[in-house]
């Protein structure tokens, strides 16, 4: 249980930095906000990702896996429908928000384990 509430935490953390970095996402809501958003995003992400993975298999192949950056953008395009407090101007922003909100959520997690006692 502990994990799960680690994970909407570090997704919550990693949507608030995409939303200061990436012109494009803007994020007006507050704490709570953000945690229903980091819940959200990754019940998405465990739910609709692997049915768009497998649906855009043959994109991803040819591609040779870049499509994958974009089944991310269309799940933060599809939370930021869902949660009136995050706006996306595009699908620009949402591949380059992806891409942040992938690189944070694995120097966090990269972060919490060498800091974790063993």
């Amino acid at each position: 249980m502990g994990g799960i509430v680690v994970r909407i935490i570090l997704n919550g953390v990693a949507l608030y930095v995409a939303a200061n970095i990436v012109p494009g996402i803007r994020f007006t809501g507050n704490l709570g906000d953000l945690l229903i958003a980091g819940l959200l995003f990754g019940a998405m992400n465990a739910v609709i990702k692997p049915l768009l993975l497998i649906l855009s298999f043959p994109l991803l192949i040819v591609s040779l896996g870049l499509f994958y950056f974009v089944v991310n953008a269309i799940i933060l395009l599809l939370l930021a429908g869902l949660m009136p407090t995050l706006s996306i101007s595009g699908l620009w922003a949402g591949l380059v928000g992806s891409l942040v909100i992938s690189v944070t959520n694995i120097l966090l997690h990269w972060a919490l384990r060498n800091n974790s006692p063993s």
